[in-house]
């Protein structure tokens, strides 16, 4: 079945009074994500991210763009809070460099082009190395019809990683994936999961905003297998992916978040 998109959300999240989103989730559930952890932005502003390699984090594009601005935010500005719970993490990272799909353009007109390119990998620093932050693998894009989950941080329970209740995917358009998830501010660039007969999680898509599909709230996710093999690619080429981004002048509010987009 083919949707017709009308509108999409901005899905950043901003620090200032954030209380997180999901809410059916107990804290034990939490230990099992921590692996997904927290992309800070200068302090005011987060994404998600989730861990596929140890010094590798898997985000959205967009989350790498000021919106007021159009800049590429400073890597020295993000850090990654892995299992971010209650006001600490399992891991604190700073970002070495920060490489979008090199199709993606932020400036660009809002289609749904726009959401299959908004992928982006995060080397750290240093790699995390702990035997409870264990990187997710990646997997090919589910069918329609196919059980999913998303795992966020969001603007209503931003302080712990929940996994949302199993939903759908409804059709797979233009390179991208129309879910049946509910999501929210702070959930761009969520890790979507699919889970094999053991249970064991694989990420199939990234969160890149929310819309309205015949009248019912959908969210959009980006296709991961050949994106995140081409900026794997970059990273192992580029030495200075990131480097010489601008800095945000102090005091100044930076968020991060989709455009609407109108396929």
């Amino acid at each position: 079945m083919r949707f017709v998109l009308i509108f999409v959300f901005s899905l950043w999240g901003s620090l200032a009074g954030a209380q997180g989103f999901f809410s059916m989730e107990s804290q034990q559930d939490g230990r099992k994500w921590e692996a997904v952890g927290r992309l800070e932005i200068a302090g005011v502003a987060f994404c998600t991210g989730a861990l596929i390699e140890e010094r590798i984090v898997l985000t959205a594009a967009h989350c790498l763009y000021d919106p007021t601005t159009g800049a590429r935010v400073a890597i020295e500005d993000i850090q990654f809070l892995a299992g971010w719970r209650n006001g600490r993490a399992s891991a604190y990272r700073r970002v070495r460099r920060a490489v979008p799909h090199p199709d993606y353009a932020y400036a660009g007109p809002s289609t749904a082009l726009r959401v299959r390119n908004d992928v982006a990998l995060i080397e750290l620093q240093h790699p995390i190395r702990n035997t409870t932050i264990l990187p997710f693998d990646t997997d090919i894009r589910p069918e329609p019809g196919a059980d999913v989950g998303v795992v966020s941080y969001a603007h209503d329970r931003s302080e712990a990683p929940s996994l949302q209740e199993t939903c759908k995917v409804l059709s797979r358009q233009d390179g991208i994936l129309v879910l049946s998830c509910s999501v929210d501010f702070g959930a761009s660039g969520s890790p979507v999961f699919t889970f094999d007969g053991d249970g064991t999680p694989r990420i199939v898509s990234v969160v890149s905003a929310k819309a309205a599909a015949e009248g019912e709230a959908v969210s959009l996710g980006t296709a991961l297998e050949e994106p995140v093999t081409v900026l794997k690619d970059i990273l192992s080429q580029s030495a200075n992916a990131g480097a010489g981004l601008e800095r945000m002048t102090a005091g100044s509010r930076r968020e991060t978040g989709a455009k609407f987009v109108k396929p």
